[in-house]
């Protein structure tokens, strides 16, 4: 008995470094490595309860909005790795990543196989959406790629703007901005995390 679950064991640890390699996660993060007492505010049952990985199942997303340096990146990185573990296929990648990703594939004709890549995994973490401006390009391969998850699956996303700017993120498009965002928000968890920038406080 202890050689098959030794086996077992062995196979599921195999299992979750493949999907963990798949998912292209920078360093596995835990939950148990984040420093809750940084931020000023941050509602910690509501992201306890993210670890339960419910969303998944239900095809939800989950959208952390903050400035810099206070863990967003760190706690969607953390459920991308549970998922994993979870057996979930998962892949995280930055907002602006995509659109370079996507924009080389429009370019020798192959956008709409690469677009299958962001649409198929049960978990999308997208990272650092409106840190930087997105041509009309990228705003139209985002919309599609929230459209065809729309009800299919997960999607989490890390901003640092309110969902009332986010016309400034999609190349000030409010029709696609408000359709975007009814997709999105129709099935959603706001992770809303406020403080001064975690990076910073040794010169502080």
């Amino acid at each position: 008995r202890r050689l098959a679950e030794g086996e077992a064991s062995a196979r599921y640890e195999r299992s979750v470094q493949r999907r963990t390699k798949a998912a292209h996660l920078p360093v596995p993060k835990t939950l148990a490595q984040f420093d809750w007492s940084w931020p000023t505010k941050i509602n910690r049952p509501q992201i306890q309860n993210l670890f339960h990985l419910d969303f998944v199942a239900k095809h939800a997303n989950v959208v952390f909005i903050s400035g810099v340096g206070l863990g967003k990146s760190h706690l969607m990185t953390a459920l991308g790795y549970a998922a994993c573990q979870r057996g979930h296929s998962v892949l995280l990648t930055g907002a602006i990543d995509i659109i370079n990703t996507l924009a080389t594939a429009h370019a020798a004709g192959g956008l709409k196989k690469a677009l299958v890549a962001y649409v198929k995994p049960e978990v999308l973490c997208i990272d650092e959406l409106g840190y930087l401006p997105i041509d009309k390009f990228g705003a139209d391969c985002l919309f599609q790629i929230i459209s065809h998850r729309y009800e299919r699956g997960a999607t989490l996303l890390t901003t640092n703007r309110p969902y009332k700017q986010w016309a400034g993120i999609f190349n000030n498009d409010a029709t696609l901005t408000s359709a975007l965002l009814d997709r999105l928000l129709d099935h959603v968890q706001t992770v809303v995390i406020e403080g001064k920038s975690y990076r910073g406080q040794s010169h502080a």
